[in-house]
């Protein structure tokens, strides 16, 4: 029997879905998904395997302009995608201008491997032209990728995804595993958890506070049934933390709660978390600090 393997990387302008379509594909929640853009910002894998295959996902921040030197890094993740893909999966919407961000898409639309460009969304296409407005969004893709294979999607509606996936196995190349075949991702169990307390922070404060937060976990301790865990929010101001802690703490025992009831679901044990806040002034424009922090994509 042969075996195929490869590297399928989606890449994309931030809030199209590709977190939202990583999980549909890989069936586990990797990468978080919320209404808040500029979600991911590192480069995350979820695999897939079956007997005769194995279908390394790489889900990576959205393309855009950078504002500072975090956001340089994300943009490196995102063009690493474009360097070691077997198969890149370039996630658009409906109502995304084709135009958006074209140094980006004319390095995509020199690429030598199979490219799916995939219309996310599809579902919120409304109305008796929705089919002829579909049609238009597809025609301007194919003038920009003529070479590229155009499948829309609706990746919350898990519309299309069981299409792609067949898609993606018959163009995958013939080669032995690049991972275990037990493993669902090439990042420690540390990263998930600072990533579902990041997601309760991206859904629970407004404005600029979520963009200024990182969640470093500094003790992670496992036992048959339990996981003790100790982390500390970063945040760039005082007022941040002021913000962060909330009146009498109850801001923090939110985040907190909630963020417990998603690890255990995660992890399947009970979790005992401890969350600290502190202060790491300008820590998004500090190359050291965003090494430590593990953005460096070098």
């Amino acid at each position: 029997m042969t075996h195929k393997a490869g590297f399928v990387n989606i890449v994309g302008n931030p809030n199209v879905g590709k977190s939202t379509l990583m999980n549909q594909l890989v069936g586990e929640r990797i990468s978080i998904a919320t209404f808040k853009a500029q979600t991911t910002r590192h480069r995350i894998m979820g695999i897939v395997n079956t007997d005769d295959c194995q279908i390394v996902f790489s889900d990576t921040p959205g393309v855009l302009k950078p504002n500072y030197k975090m956001q340089e890094f994300m943009l490196q993740f995102s063009e690493s995608a474009l360097a070691d893909a077997d198969i890149l999966l370039y996630v658009t919407d409906v109502v995304e201008s084709p135009e958006k961000n074209m140094d980006f898409l004319e390095k995509v639309a020199q690429m030598k491997i199979p490219v799916l460009v995939l219309i996310n969304k599809i579902d919120e296409l409304k109305g008796d032209n929705s089919t002829e407005r579909l049609g238009e969004i597809v025609e301007k893709w194919h003038e920009l990728f003529p070479n590229a294979e155009i499948l829309p999607v609706s990746a919350a509606n898990k519309f299309g995804i069981d299409m792609l996936m067949k898609r993606i196995k018959e163009l995958l190349p013939e080669s032995p595993a690049y991972f275990d075949k037990d493993q669902l991702t090439d990042k420690p169990a540390k990263f998930f958890v600072s990533e579902i307390i990041r997601e309760k922070i991206l859904r629970y404060y407004d404005k600029e506070i979520p963009y200024s937060v990182e969640v470093v976990v500094e003790r992670f301790k496992e036992d048959e049934h339990h996981i003790y865990i100790n982390a500390v929010i970063y945040v760039e101001r005082d007022s941040q933390k002021g913000i962060i802690i909330g009146h009498q703490g109850m801001a923090l025992k939110k985040v907190s709660t909630e963020a417990r009831k998603s690890l255990e679901h995660f992890f399947g044990k009970a979790i005992y978390l401890e969350l600290f806040v502190k202060v790491d002034k300008d820590w998004r424009n500090s190359e050291r600090e965003l090494d430590n922090f593990g953005y460096n994509p070098q």
